[in-house]
């Protein structure tokens, strides 16, 4: 899907959301002042922060779709990971909320003895507002994945707490009205902390992708496979992968080619690579080059020699790159190791001592390389 057709899905969701939460704003309102109850009133409130965490939503899509310029060579794509940030902060200040009118609740019914006077349509609208809030949040969350939103995602899973929120007034009012009960105050603390708990870990979510988050290993692997189909590679290695929004990504890989092609030959393979990429993953790709001499005997050996010694260091994940100057006796390859490994110096220089061993005459340079997509 492309970004105008995504835009697009985004900002008509984003405004039926707006539009029923605006009603149940109005009708929960009405009902919340006449029965002078604080969770009908706080549940409105709730779904006031609804509607602006869709207002959110259709600004931050609008700008994160705003042309790159000289400031902001990267995009705006990055955008919607500060609006989810927001809308999970929405989340927080409702939960928060909820817990302190409850509180407030409980306290003026032991000090005043308040009861909320409730009617036969305050439970006819507040089912009614239950139902509204599971439809909205399921409409939510489907769009999001067809889209690929966070926003979206934040936002239907709000609203699918809300139902919850709404069905525990529902509980307070059921039992106020039959057993003249007062409960409220509590089943509002419950929720309130259930959906503090949700707003937590939503925040966390989004803040984590505005750090960067690793690329789904499928996603990596379908990457390698499709650059090691090109012909002329015979390896894919050190893949770097950096998010600028949804979609849009910029990288670098390295691929092993036979020592003796030419230049030009070279560049094909580079054309291709960034053809594939921009095209079907929509990422400018930098490619290295790795000179591989796979039928020297002698580099056949060395292969097999730095095998059999890394295979004992299991925070080693892969050595790659190989290559060795017969004329200078220089032999250099990289080592990508764990992010588990506590001394990657001490690791390196282990590995070193071993091969000088058995390869006195050799002077080699190992490269240490950052595990950015292997585990």
């Amino acid at each position: 899907m492309d970004e105008a057709k995504r835009s697009h899905v985004i900002v008509r969701t984003s405004i039926i959301g707006i539009l029923g939460n605006i009603l149940l704003v109005l009708f929960k309102g009405i009902v919340g002042f006449l029965a002078n109850s604080v969770s009908i009133i706080m549940d409105a409130i709730n779904n006031l922060t609804d509607a602006l965490s869709s207002v959110i939503t259709i600004i931050g899509t609008k700008l994160s779709n705003k042309k790159a310029d000289k400031k902001h060579p990267y995009g705006y794509g990055r955008i919607e990971y500060i609006t989810s940030t927001l809308i999970a902060a929405l989340i927080l200040f409702a939960g928060g909320m909820a817990v302190y009118e409850s509180i407030n609740s409980i306290i003026d019914y032991y000090t005043n003895g308040t009861m909320p006077d409730y009617q036969i349509y305050s439970i006819i609208i507040i089912s009614a507002a239950i139902v509204a809030k599971i439809v909205l949040g399921l409409y939510f969350r489907y769009q999001a994945k067809k889209v690929d939103s966070d926003n979206l995602n934040s936002s239907g899973l709000d609203a699918l707490f809300d139902s919850v929120l709404s069905f525990g007034t529902l509980i307070s009012l059921i039992f106020a009205m039959t057993l003249n009960f007062y409960i409220e105050g509590y089943v509002g603390i419950l929720i309130g902390l259930f959906i503090i708990k949700s707003g937590i870990e939503l925040i966390k979510e989004s803040l984590s992708s505005m750090i960067g988050n690793r690329f789904e290993r499928d996603y990596v692997l379908a990457i390698k496979k499709d650059i090691k189909e090109i012909s002329g590679v015979s390896g894919v290695y050190d893949l770097i992968l950096n998010s600028y929004g949804h979609n849009k990504n910029i990288a670098s890989v390295h691929v092993a080619v036979d020592e003796n092609m030419t230049t030009k030959d070279i560049q094909k393979i580079e054309h291709k690579i960034a053809s594939l990429m921009m095209d079907k993953y929509n990422t400018i790709m930098t490619v290295g080059v790795y000179a591989i001499n796979s039928h020297d005997e002698d580099i056949i050996k060395l292969n097999e020699c730095i095998t059999d010694i890394i295979k004992d260091y299991k925070n080693i994940l892969q050595f790659h790159g190989l290559y060795l100057d017969k004329e200078t006796n220089f032999c250099n390859f990289d080592l990508v190791i764990s992010f588990d490994e506590e001394d990657v110096s001490n690791l390196i220089k282990e590995v070193k001592e071993k091969l000088n061993k058995i390869y006195p005459n050799i002077n080699f340079n190992i490269n240490f390389d950052q595990d950015f997509s292997l585990s």
